[in-house]
């Protein structure tokens, strides 16, 4: 009778030992999961277009790093601000100036936001998605709140997005006072970003 009894506490034990470690490998699984849900950019494009009745200006910045996390909807963009690149030395001289954006005082614009609706995007199927951003811009030492529409595409287990929106340099206290910039740069400017992005390790 002991022998039985001692037979059926090991068989339970096992069993247990085994729900144990099915619970274990189980929380691990959710975990590696719960990792694996923050996105990174790979490749980054910022075009920044200002028109006027004196000229076209444009730039670009390939250097920018973002991330999405799939999970919260939170998104996080960093610019490094001397990265933009103009066709003309002037322009890009007049950009970095401490007259205009100042970059050596204000090395990066960041935004930070949360995908309002996030149950609308399927990470894990292809598609296009079109999503509201909301968050605050932080430019030329000056926080904004912002709100803006985006895109997200899924192909291929791959994820882009591209968003186009307009900034009011006036609002982050980027204005020239006098003089032919303040007629040859518009008080809007045009802000075209598209990003593709890969789970982070």
């Amino acid at each position: 009778m002991k022998t039985m009894f001692h037979e059926y506490k090991n068989l339970k034990l096992k069993i247990m030992s085994k729900k144990t470690m099915l619970t274990i490998l189980a929380v691990a699984a959710i975990s590696f999961t719960a990792m694996s849900q923050k996105l990174v950019t790979s490749k980054s494009n910022i075009k920044f277009h200002s028109h006027t009745a004196a000229e076209d200006i444009d730039a670009n910045n390939t250097k920018a790093v973002g991330t999405i996390d799939t999970k919260t909807g939170e998104v996080v963009y960093s610019v490094p601000m001397q990265a933009f690149e103009f066709e003309k030395a002037l322009m890009q001289k007049h950009y970095n100036s401490p007259k205009f954006l100042d970059t050596k005082q204000f090395p990066k614009a960041k935004l930070t936001g949360k995908i309002t609706n996030l149950s609308k995007i399927d990470f894990s199927k292809d598609g296009t998605y079109n999503v509201t951003v909301k968050g605050e811009m932080d430019m030329h030492g000056v926080k904004n709140p912002i709100e803006e529409q985006a895109t997200i595409t899924v192909k291929d287990g791959k994820v882009s997005t591209n968003t186009k929106f307009k900034i009011v340099l006036a609002d982050y206290k980027v204005a020239f006072e006098k003089g032919k910039p303040s007629t040859n740069i518009a008080k809007e400017v045009e802000v075209t970003v598209n990003a593709e992005y890969i789970t982070k390790s």
